[in-house]
């Protein structure tokens, strides 16, 4: 209901907001505006307004403590089909439950689940967040798999040529293994097999075309086509993508016209294709110096992080035990949950507290040492892209056009 009838007029920053303060009401946690703000990389006046937007809706109550105090508030998240279809109606649905998602299932146990923490921050090289703890717990709840499919999907992730193992994208790989119905190592590893051979054909033609990226649903649509439809073989195709480098845009359609020019014998076509062949090793070797680019610039924006890190516990020593700190109750946080005990959500909001107070008093220091906020942060020298090239929506980035022309 919400997808239908509010997402899609919604703009983006609301709906994340909605979501997100959604996800916490149902855990029965609190959570301030500033941290939304924070963990969402917004204005705190655009999380006011957000709420706003949503009272308009229909959609949420705002309860005001001290009436004349109207920036703060707390937030009651009303029922969909009572607000679309009236109370008689909604009484007929299937109530939501309001069980902690965060509790142990019966499938798994917090053993095992701590096993999995454990072995993912192996496989990553890294400690892993709360909000990520959350949602591998999430993961094995909403996809009905167990902890061991956690792991294999991001050692599968680290071990591929891009080595990515950022929460969002090995997500995007496991819901994608779970809607094909692969919900055991033994079947993701079957089907991985099967896929090999014509995986390694999409990874070829998407190389030659100057892609980074995986290619899209839409995309190997097309190139099952020139394999199966047309029997061409790899080589023929790839031949064809060579045929790219004389267009400022290179594309998948632009390839899909050379081949079927080809196949239905056009002279023209074949005629024009091949006056492009001199130019596409150099073309080639350009866009290999923008992707080599794009690995320079990450791993001097990496050591800078390093640096002013470095710099930052050397000048103030205070910094360094507050992130220490924070490391040690962002991993608390999710676990403390995990245990059961009866007082868990009484501590879990002490914890976050803690967390905000310290995130104060790190914006303190480093402000009053005149260095900026965000300094510690990992800089990027394009922040649209995070120095990949692409896009999240799998476009490229508008950078790399600009790094290719100065090429």
């Amino acid at each position: 209901m919400f997808i239908n009838e509010y997402m899609v007029n919604a703009p983006g920053d609301y709906v994340k907001v909605f979501l997100y303060g959604l996800m916490y009401a149902d855990l029965a946690m609190s959570l301030e505006n500033d941290m939304i703000a924070k963990e969402l990389a917004m204005e705190d006046e655009d999380v006011l307004k957000a709420w706003s937007y949503w009272e308009k809706q229909g959609v949420i109550r705002k309860y005001f403590p001290d009436p004349s105090d109207k920036f703060h508030y707390q937030v009651e998240f009303i029922d969909l089909k009572e607000q679309l279809y009236g109370a008689k109606t909604a009484q007929k649905g299937v109530s939501r439950k309001k069980e902690s998602s965060l509790a142990p299932s019966n499938q798994q146990s917090s053993e095992a689940i701590r096993a999995m923490y454990a072995q993912v921050e192996q496989v990553t090289g890294r400690l892993l967040e709360a909000n990520e703890l959350l949602g591998l717990q999430n993961w094995l709840t909403d996809y009905s798999i167990g902890p061991e499919v956690v792991v294999f999907v991001y050692t599968y992730c680290k071990n591929r040529r891009d080595g990515k193992t950022q929460y969002q994208y090995v997500n995007t790989v496991l819901r994608d293994w779970v809607d094909r119905g692969l919900k055991s190592v033994g079947d993701i590893e079957r089907y991985l097999t099967e896929a090999d051979s014509r995986h390694y054909q999409y990874k070829r033609v998407m190389k030659a075309l100057g892609f980074s990226r995986g290619a899209t649903e839409h995309e190997r649509e097309i190139m099952d086509a020139w394999f199966d439809d047309f029997a061409f073989g790899l080589e023929t195709v790839l031949e064809a993508c060579k045929k790219t480098s004389g267009i400022s845009n290179p594309n998948i359609n632009y390839v899909n016209s050379v081949l079927t020019g080809k196949k239905g014998d056009e002279r023209k076509g074949a005629a024009s294709n091949a006056s492009q062949l001199g130019s596409a090793a150099e073309s080639g070797d350009k866009i290999r110096r923008v992707m080599r680019s794009y690995e320079e610039d990450r791993e001097q924006n990496e050591q800078l992080w390093k640096q002013r890190t470095a710099e930052i516990y050397e000048k103030i020593p205070q910094i360094e035990s507050v992130d220490t700190e924070l490391r040690q109750l962002s991993m608390e946080l999710p676990r403390l949950i995990l245990s059961g005990r009866a007082d868990a959500k009484k501590k879990a909001k002490e914890i976050q507290q803690r967390m905000k107070e310290l995130n104060v008093e790190k914006a303190y220091l480093l402000t009053e040492n005149d260095y900026a906020v965000d300094y510690m942060e990992l800089p990027y020298t394009c922040a649209k892209c995070k120095d990949t090239g692409m896009l999240d929506n799998g476009e490229r980035c508008s950078c790399f056009g600009q790094k290719l022309a100065r090429l």
